[in-house]
């Protein structure tokens, strides 16, 4: 635990260091929010979502970008110089799931630049969770084939095994969360100050588990996200950008796949399952009853919307984070 916290310390340092220089370079390549009018999954303008957003336009999005050649980097070097018995496959997920959805997602920020022909997130929504799901699957199937990982724990019934099941369910998963962050990821410090809440808990549930190589990732990833938070929070002088919130949101649901802990994962990122709930209720509403079931989502920009200030919901939301993180430890240290 000493050297996972001394890599923490190290990845904040340098991530920290990285931050300004990297935050003036966003600017001058012009990676920054455009003054353009958005649009949901329907193609209909989001006149609530542009009255609390029009005032950030021209803060540099990206910056999931330095995090992620930050924790690669020193990832792997913690690896060598540590030499903890890292499983290669195990990596592979983690890499795959953190770097592919990440070029993903910066490919999205970049086009955004260049075009906003019916499309929300810079990628039409089709193509873009088409590649997403071709990404999770791959992830999945290293877990079932080379892994093993094909089954659930279940407090009270131990390790239930799902079978080919798996496969797909580990696929939904990764899905869902990747999004989840990416729509989290609208006010300033809220998807990254989930992202750093749920990361402490999954390091001490990788610790119990004495699982060294996972263990260093974490570790790495929460200092640098820490660092990002601090340039961040309200109001914001960088983002994290399309790029750093599926990183994030599907590291996440590997981790928590890695470590058998799928139903502690649905709790320690519960706000997250809560905001990409209510803009699928929003959704499946629209579609087949052609109406409104919630005035605006996702859920933070609700609450924005009854007249809650962004670094009141931001705070709040922090803070139902932290005892949902209490009530998934609980559930994924119990044997």
């Amino acid at each position: 635990m000493v050297q996972l916290l001394g890599l923490t310390i190290l990845s904040s340092f340098i991530t920290a260091l990285l931050l300004i220089p990297f935050i003036d370079f966003l600017y001058r390549i012009k990676l920054q929010r455009q003054n353009q009018v958005t649009k949901d999954p329907f193609n209909k303008k989001t006149p609530i979502f542009d009255k609390f957003n029009s005032w950030k336009v021209g803060t540099p999005m990206g910056g999931g970008l330095l995090i992620i050649i930050v924790v690669s980097i020193l990832t792997l070097w913690s690896y060598g110089i540590l030499g903890a018995k890292a499983n290669g496959w195990a990596v592979a997920a983690l890499f795959v799931s953190f770097v592919g959805f990440g070029l993903l997602g910066l490919y999205d920020d970049l086009k955004k630049l260049t075009t906003n022909k019916s499309a929300f997130f810079g990628l039409r929504f089709r193509y873009k969770f088409i590649i997403q799901l071709i990404l999770a699957f791959i992830i999945s199937f290293i877990l079932y084939f080379k892994l093993g990982y094909n089954f659930i724990f279940i407090r009270g019934l131990g390790l239930v095994n799902l079978g080919l099941i798996s496969i797909p369910f580990s696929a939904f998963v990764i899905f869902s969360f990747a999004n989840a962050a990416n729509i989290t990821d609208g006010l300033d410090g809220l998807c990254a100050g989930l992202f750093l809440i749920c990361s402490t808990a999954f390091l001490a549930i990788a610790s119990s588990q004495i699982d060294q190589s996972l263990g260093i990732f974490v570790a790495i990833l929460m200092g640098a996200v820490g660092s990002f938070l601090y340039f961040n929070i309200y109001k914001a002088r960088i983002w994290l950008g399309d790029v750093g919130s599926l990183a994030l949101g599907a590291v996440l649901a590997t981790i928590g796949l890695l470590t058998g802990k799928v139903l502690a994962l649905a709790l320690i990122g519960g706000v997250f399952v809560l905001e990409i709930g209510s803009s699928l209720l929003q959704m499946v509403w629209k579609k087949y009853f052609h109406k409104k079931l919630f005035p605006v989502a996702p859920l933070h920009l609700l609450l924005q919307h009854k007249g809650w200030d962004e670094p009141k919901v931001v705070m709040r939301a922090w803070l139902i984070g932290f005892f949902f993180a209490i009530l998934g430890l609980f559930i994924g240290l119990v044997r």
